[in-house]
């Protein structure tokens, strides 16, 4: 299957990050390389692009998107997390923008053998990197009632957590849940009818749990931003697109937390903490337009943050 997905927020991204036409940038979420191809069409022929990604069939898709760009250009497939690690061992630095897009991609989410949605039939699995040993189908028959229940309401919100769980471990002594399908069964016989008739699909927030749990989506995110700003040179930007509240909620917290002087509780009457602020960022987030919004309905949760390195 060809690797599609359509980048939101496209131009907000791009013209957020990019500061300087020679300068260097990191894709860390490369995917198809949408993002990284319309950025390279900004710089010179000195700049350097580098992109990242953890699944080797976005790497294989967005080196041939990217075949004919004219800068510089590097792709490392590795997780984002490992970001400060890429550039060290290459001894590249300071970065001028680094970019991060945090949904799943439209080819993950269609293709039904990667077992991301709830819409196409496929093995149990999730992983945005196929060489992590960790699966859907561990999480939903080796997991205890009490581990998948947590799962489901810390990483999805969901308020019927205890039910599905419950429903998915009954449903699991009869035989493995080895499929989408199947566990969208479980997950639907759980929810109340009533339940079901208004909002999102009933397995939306239970996938979206298990994929978090899977990829270990939220645990790497504030350290990473940390490493970003460390790596980025005065004036480097750091442009962050998020899809769910979990995620939005951390760079936010992230971002603000280090664009303060003091993070000391305030009863304290004199600073203790010696923190600096380290960046700039703008008061209010970036959302899709109604146009992006009619063209491509999965942007409608996009949130885009912009953070600027201070001196």
């Amino acid at each position: 299957m060809e690797f599609h997905h359509v980048s939101v927020l496209l131009n907000e991204l791009v013209g957020g990050v990019l500061t300087s036409p020679d300068g260097i940038y990191v894709d860390c979420t490369l995917g198809g390389g949408g993002h990284s191809y319309a950025l390279a069409q900004h710089l010179s022929k000195e700049a350097l692009l580098i992109g990242i990604d953890q699944d080797e069939e976005a790497i294989q898709a967005a080196g041939a998107r990217l075949a004919d760009i004219s800068c510089r250009h590097l792709l490392v497939r590795d997780n984002f997390s490992h970001v400060g690690d890429v550039l060290d061992e290459r001894q590249i630095g300071p970065v001028d923008g680094f970019l991060f897009d945090l949904g799943v991609s439209s080819h993950q989410l269609d293709e039904g053998a990667r077992g991301f949605s709830y819409m196409h039939d496929g093995p149990l699995d999730m992983r945005m990197d196929q060489r992590n040993p960790l699966t859907a189908y561990d999480v939903v028959n080796r997991y205890s009632e009490d581990e998948l229940e947590a799962v489901i309401r810390r990483y999805g919100e969901e308020r019927w957590s205890r039910r599905i769980a419950k429903f998915i471990v009954e449903g699991r002594k009869e035989k493995p849940v080895e499929t989408t399908f199947e566990l969208v069964h479980w997950i639907k016989a759980a929810v109340p009818a009533g339940a079901r008739k208004d909002g999102p699909h009933p397995a939306k927030r239970t996938f979206q749990a298990i994929r978090i749990e899977v990829n270990g989506e939220l645990r790497i995110l504030e350290e990473t931003m940390r490493t970003c700003v460390r790596h980025l040179k005065p004036g480097g930007r750091l442009g962050v697109i998020t899809f769910q509240s979990l995620e939005d909620r951390i760079i936010k917290d992230v971002f603000r937390e280090m664009a303060q002087d003091c993070i000391c509780p305030p009863e304290l009457p004199v600073c203790m903490c010696h923190h600096h602020r380290e960046i700039r960022r703008p008061a209010k987030p970036i959302r899709p337009g109604k146009e992006e919004l009619e063209a491509n309905p999965r942007a409608r949760s996009a949130v885009l943050r912009i953070a600027e390195k201070l001196a």
